[in-house]
Parts: C-alpha cells; structure tokens; sequence
C-alpha cells in the first residue's frame, strides 16, 4: 500500500529526531501466532480497562477522564525510551510553530532529568539568553510551583505564554551554593537560525543555531555575502559553528549537508522492517564551489547537527573540530491521532552516517579534538552527559561513549577551536592538527559509503 509522508526531524533537546507525518494506515497481515500474541495483548488491555474503571469509581477525588487517557498513553510512551512521548492537540501545535521558527516563550531548549527541567542550551537572543541561562541549569520551579512530576511537555507549556508576560525560575547551578531566582519576560520568539562574520579578514565563519525552515535559505544568504564581503579570490574557507545547536528539520540537515557536496549519500534510516531503509543523496552544486570547510562540534551538537558533521566527514569535505558530539542517533516518527487528539512522537528507526556507521549512544567523534580552557568556577558543568546517559535509551554495538565539553568561550579570542579552524584554513599545521586539510575529493569516501551500505 503507498502511503504518503513528509519527514521533519526536531530537535534533540525535546526528544525527538525523524518524524513521519503518516496519512494513510498501513495494511496488516497476521499469521496464526500473530494472532495470539494479539489476544494475549487485548486479554492485558483489559485487565487496563479494568483499572481505569476502579480508578474512576473509587478514587479520593472524582478524576478527569481525559487526564487520565493521556497520561495513561503519555507513560506508556515514555517507558520506551527517552524520545517517544505524547503530545496533546496544543503541545502538537506548539511543535508545528517551533518547526517554523517563530513562537512565542522564552527561547530555551530543555531536556528532562531525574524528574526535573535541565538546560540544554539558550537560544541566542532571546530572553532566556539575555538573562544569563547556561547550559545544564536545572529549573526546580515555575512561578514557584515544584516542576517535580510535570511531564517535560507540560514544564514547556508552563514557560509558553503571551508576550510581555512575566515568569519567575528558580535554578540550581553547579557551583552556586544558593538558588538563583530569575525572572524573565515572555518574547516573540524569532529564531535566527544562521549568523555570520567574517574571520581574520579572509574566513567565513557561519553559527547554525538550529535547523528550521529557514535554515538553509540563511546559509546561502551567508555565503553569498561573506564570498561577495570577503572577495573570491582572498576567501581561504568557511567554519560551520554547530555547537551546542540541539538539532531540528530533516530536510534542514539534508539541504545543508548538500550545500558542500557534490554527491553521495548524506543519511540513510533503518527500522525494524528492511523495506522501511531510506536514504538521502546530494546533489550537483557545491555552494562554496569547492573551498576548505571546516565544522566546530561538542558536547552540544546534536540530531540535525549530527548528520551534518557525519556526512560532511564521511565523504572528506570537511575537518570536523571540538569534542564528540551528543550521540542522537534515533529516529521519532510524528504520527497525527486526528483532529483534537493530539500526536505520538515515536522511535521507529536509527539514522546512519553515509559510512554507514551508527552515532547511537556514542557521538561524531571530531577529527581533531579541542579541549577548551574552562574558567574555575565552571569546570563542574562542562560536560554534557550525552545520549549514553539517559535512561531508557537505545543501546548501541560496542563500547557507548558519554561526557563530552560543552564550554564555548563567549569572547572569540579565547576560543581554541575556533583558532585551531582558522590555522587549519590558513595552512599552519601543528601536532594536534594531524588531519588532512577539508577539500572537495568526495570520490573515495563515496565509493566507501556505498561499499559499506
């Protein structure tokens, strides 16, 4: 049966990775041992029918049916893994909006930890940035109401609201003895998704803060006019900055990807069933038209800024630089439950490198490693946890790899690996700048990806 789709992959910092919007139901076909493990599976969901009655009839207060559906589906969901969850109708919405890169909050990408809200990272320019929020923040309370037992959908939906409407976060900091008290005032929040300037005279260097709709039109915008700024002939490469960028649109990360290739595979999604394989190639146009390309990466990059790096490694355009990267190699299937009832958002599949190698619990490891100087009183919170750590996650073949440094400099002189990147473009070599320098010879690691797939 054909069935018709549209891919978006969000960001990691919400749970979630490709999703497949489906239309259509699939046709299922059940032999006789199928057909038993289904009515042992209907013998259990009655014994749920069961407890759903005794909890509607003897419960100390009379309970909210709805409630009681949606956090029945929302446990079951979120006893799989730490990326599938159920989003009601206006949670459903507020995803749709993000995608477009305009909502209204406080412009803060959150996780879920030990029942509570942990920072993954600000969004530039935004309130929450603006008030000094860092990453691995824990937020212990909203308008000082516990966030302990809210659901991560639910803790978002509280720091929504209208614009110019105050809220009040009580956050823990590794390092501060006390509790921090912040108040910030609700903003409409645009995203930016690409920033530029120009490096040393005679380098692009471009930050992708997320993958939205607008991404990829922002990139080319940038390199039309750091090459126009810059001059052809004195451009000596760009440095893609996607640390701590948490992920976003597929088709975002696709479309960047191809941008710097010529050709070749630039991600491929594998579930449990063979025919469900997708793969994704690049297309002719090179936008930088064959120019050094160098990619920042950490703790941080995650999802979308995976695939990016993985790709643009795998076929040798671009020297990846920083610290292994999160490790969110799982793929979120959006699946709509019609009008007014929300969506799932469940892991159907894994996505992998051209090279066909799996960053599931263990991350894009750079090709040149840089450690950053942490100042004192930050060194507790440098390190990201990563996929590895997080309960419940998809386990990976092989040695998993968790902790990796987060710690962006915020002045640019103090800023190792963007230093490192422009002594690379330049053509300085030293003993911690063993890989090749990025070119645009696609054809080996072309040939390699597919021998490998």
């Amino acid at each position: 049966m054909m069935r018709k789709t549209s891919v978006i992959l969000l960001s990691a910092a919400t749970g979630a990775a490709l999703t497949l919007f489906v239309t259509q139901p699939r046709a299922v076909f059940m032999g006789s041992s199928a057909r038993a493990a289904t009515a042992d599976t209907y013998r259990q969901l009655n014994l749920f029918g069961d407890v759903f009655e005794r909890v509607r009839s003897d419960y100390v207060e009379k309970p909210d049916d709805t409630k009681l559906i949606e956090s029945a589906i929302s446990g079951m969901l979120t006893g799989l893994d730490p990326h599938s969850s159920y989003m009601d109708a206006k949670s459903f919405r507020d995803m749709q909006v993000q995608t477009r890169g305009e909502f209204g909050g406080l412009g803060i990408e959150v996780t879920m930890e030990d029942g509570l809200i942990k920072v993954v990272s600000p969004i530039d320019d935004t309130p929450a940035s603006r008030a000094g929020i860092m990453a691995n923040d824990i937020i212990t309370n909203l308008d000082d109401e516990a966030v302990q037992g809210l659901t991560l959908n639910q803790a978002v939906e509280k720091m929504r609201g209208p614009v110019n409407t105050k809220i009040k976060l009580k956050i823990i900091r590794k390092g501060q003895d006390n509790p921090l008290d912040v108040t910030l005032v609700r903003d409409n929040i645009r995203v930016r998704s690409v920033r530029a300037r120009v490096e040393q005279d005679d380098i692009g260097y471009i930050r992708i803060t997320t993958f939205n709709e607008q991404t990829t039109e922002g990139l080319k915008r940038e390199i039309g006019n750091l090459t126009n700024q810059i001059g052809g002939d004195k451009l000596k490469g760009f440095i893609i900055d996607l640390r701590n960028n948490p992920g976003g649109l597929l088709e975002e990360a696709v479309t960047v990807s191809d941008s710097f290739l010529e050709k070749g595979e630039i991600v491929s999604t594998r579930g449990r069933n063979a025919e469900e394989t997708q793969r994704r190639a690049a297309h002719a146009g090179d936008l930088t038209k064959g120019r050094p390309v160098i990619v920042l990466v950490n703790g941080g990059s995650a999802s979308a800024s995976e695939i990016v790096a993985g790709a643009l490694q795998d076929h040798k355009r671009a020297t990846i630089v920083g610290t292994r990267s999160f490790g969110k190699g799982s793929v979120q299937t959006i699946i709509p439950l019609g009008s007014g009832n929300g969506a799932l958002r469940l892991t159907t599949a894994r996505y992998y490198t051209p090279s066909g190698k799996s960053i599931q619990a263990k991350g894009i490891v750079p090709d040149i490693e840089v450690l950053q100087d942490v100042p004192d009183e930050l060194k507790s919170r440098t390190d990201t946890k990563g996929e590895a750590s997080l309960r419940g996650h998809l386990k990976n073949d092989g040695d998993e790899k968790t902790g990796s440094q987060s710690y962006v400099p915020p002045d640019a002189k103090d800023d190792k690996a963007l230093k490192l990147a422009g002594d690379l473009l330049h053509g300085i070599k030293n003993s911690a700048s063993a890989a090749p320098t990025p070119g645009n010879d696609n054809k080996a690691a072309t040939d390699k990806a597919k021998a490998a797939n």
